[in-house]
This record gives C-alpha cells, sequence and structure tokens, in this order.
C-alpha cells in the first residue's frame, strides 16, 4: 500500500521542513510513502524548504484558501496512487509520529474516514475562546450530522482511497466540517483517535480572528448541510409558516363566519395571506432545490467513476 501525507503550507518555512523529517517513513502494512506539499502562495522559502526535505510540491501562484489547497492535494494524491491519505499541518502542531496510529484502522479495513481528537479542554496553550469556539462548532457539527465527532476542527485526518474519492471540497475556506458531514451523509466509517497537539508558534495563518473564523466557518456548516438536505430544511421551514398562518387566521375566519366582516382583525388576516403564501414558496422552493440535488448527487457519481477509472 501506498500513504501519501499532503501538507497544506503558507508561510511556514521555519516548520514544513521539521514537520517533513517527521513524518515516519517506515510504518507497518505501508510499502511506500510520499509526502506532498501544497504551498499557498507562499511569499517566503517554503517552497524551498519542502523540496529541501525531499517533498513533491505543488504550487498556487496566489493564496487561495486553506480548503482549496486540501481538495488539491487530495487530488494530487489520487493520481498519485495512493491507496491510503493523511492530512496534516505545516505549524509542526501535530505530531507526525501519531501517523501509523492513525492510518491503522484503514489499513485494517475498519474505516474510510480517522478523525483525530485533541482533548482541546486539556491544552494549556490553546486560549479559553477557543476552546468554546471549538466545542460550540464540534457540537453544532455533531447535532446536523448525526455523528458523535469529538473534534471537528482537527485537521489531522487519514482517508482511504475510496473515501477521498467520493469527497468533493465545495468550500473556499476551510474543509474540516464539510468533509465529515459528506462523510456521514455517503455513509461512510468514520472512527476518531487522540492526538497530541502542541502550542503554534506565532499567530495562525487561517484564523485571524475568533469571530471572523465562527463567521466563515459557520456559513460553511450551514450551506454543506443545505446542500444534501434541502428538502427537509424547506419543507420544515415552509410547513411551519404555513400552521403559523392558519393558527393567526383561524380568529379571523371565525370573526367573518359570525359577521361576515373582516374587520376588526385587518391586520391579523394581511399577516395570515403573507404567512401562507411566502411558506406555500418555501415549500416549492424545497422541491426545486431537492430535484437540483438530485443532479448533484448524479454529477458527483459520474466524478467518482471518472477519478476511480483515471490513470492511477
Amino acid at each position: 500500500m501506498k500513504l501519501a501525507v499532503v501538507v497544506p503550507a503558507y508561510n511556514e518555512e521555519k516548520t514544513v521542513g521539521k514537520v517533513i523529517h517527521q513524518i515516519p517513513k517506515r510504518i507497518p502494512g505501508i510499502e511506500k510513502v510520499e509526502i506532498i506539499v501544497v504551498d499557498d502562495g507562499s511569499t517566503d522559502w517554503t517552497v524551498s524548504e519542502a523540496m529541501k526535505a525531499g517533498a513533491k510540491v505543488i504550487r498556487h501562484k496566489m493564496n487561495m484558501g486553506l480548503a482549496i489547497s486540501f481538495r488539491d492535494g487530495l487530488d494530487a494524491a489520487l493520481e498519485d496512487g495512493a491507496d491510503v491519505i493523511v492530512n496534516t499541518d505545516a505549524d509542526l502542531q501535530y505530531d507526525q509520529r501519531d501517523i501509523p496510529k492513525l492510518i491503522k484502522p484503514i489499513i485494517k479495513g475498519e474505516a474510510d474516514i480517522v478523525l483525530t481528537d485533541r482533548n482541546v479542554w486539556k491544552l494549556p496553550h490553546m486560549p479559553l475562546g477557543k476552546k468554546i469556539g471549538n466545542k460550540l462548532a464540534t457540537w453544532i457539527v455533531r447535532i446536523l450530522s448525526g455523528f458523535p465527532v469529538k473534534d471537528a476542527q482537527s485537521g489531522f485526518r487519514a482517508f482511504s482511497r475510496e473515501a477521498a474519492l467520493n469527497l468533493n471540497v465545495l468550500s473556499g475556506y476551510t474543509y474540516v466540517q464539510e468533509t465529515i458531514i459528506q462523510a456521514v451523509f455517503k455513509k461512510m466509517k468514520i472512527t476518531q483517535v487522540p492526538c497530541k497537539f502542541r502550542a503554534r508558534e506565532g499567530d495562525s495563518r487561517l484564523i485571524k480572528s475568533i469571530w471572523s473564523y465562527a463567521k466563515r466557518a459557520g456559513l460553511t456548516i450551514t450551506t454543506t448541510y443545505v446542500h444534501y438536505k434541502p428538502l427537509e430544511i424547506f419543507l420544515t421551514a415552509g410547513i411551519f409558516l404555513v400552521l403559523l398562518g392558519f393558527v393567526i387566521g383561524f380568529r379571523v375566519l371565525a370573526n367573518f363566519l359570525l359577521t361576515g366582516s373582516v374587520s376588526p382583525y385587518i391586520p391579523s388576516a394581511i399577516l395570515t395571506a403573507i404567512l401562507l403564501i411566502v411558506g406555500f414558496q418555501i415549500v416549492m422552493l424545497g422541491l426545486i432545490a431537492d430535484s437540483i440535488n438530485a443532479n448533484r448527487r448524479t454529477m458527483e457519481r459520474i466524478l467518482y467513476l471518472i477519478r476511480k477509472n483515471s490513470k492511477r
């Protein structure tokens, strides 16, 4: 079996070489280890340090974002014939010596995807605000996906070739929550293992502020869920508005049957009409979105077959 370790990197000249050297080159069950660094438009010596350490480098001419780098790294690993793919960071926070433990469930055929749990509450170097944000995002992903994920934000994870072939990253910002939700909806087997997580030297390249990350990650989670459950979301919202319209309109109807007049409930009558019209439109929008979703599933199947049948 061949293992590809994908390392997205942006201005990580001080640590990318150390990360590459720390990756185990001999792992039970793995015949070959390839390291792919995806340079996301770095302006420092990240590329030369990665090449010096022996990694294959894919370069973006400009900064495209973590999700795009992850996607391109996954595609490159598949094209190179990887049977197992590990994604890690270039900032040396993850201990690459955990890779054998990470990929073991995939080698044994027990999992399609292996996530890691940093146990953030016990990390003395992580600020309280980030811990709370991490747990909140993880809770949301757990509720939406139905999978008991422990740490939805950890980017240190492993994929079988089949899992990687089935994943389609649509976000331009972060992939961590999106891939979990996708994997669950596509019936992939997911397991979790603990991992070490060191303090980062310097500021994060991805998280400029907690609120900015929360806003963009929240948008990613919401749109991903809508992509896979459009009818459920729109139908629930539409039916709720229609029922609310009926409840408010009941006394208007009762008064009209008794007196032959809508007055003095004209505002309620107007609100009832608005709720019924908007609710009906949302239900229809859900049906249209569900049809689009069916087309998307067909396109994903075609893309999967193209990837699978391409030359390894």
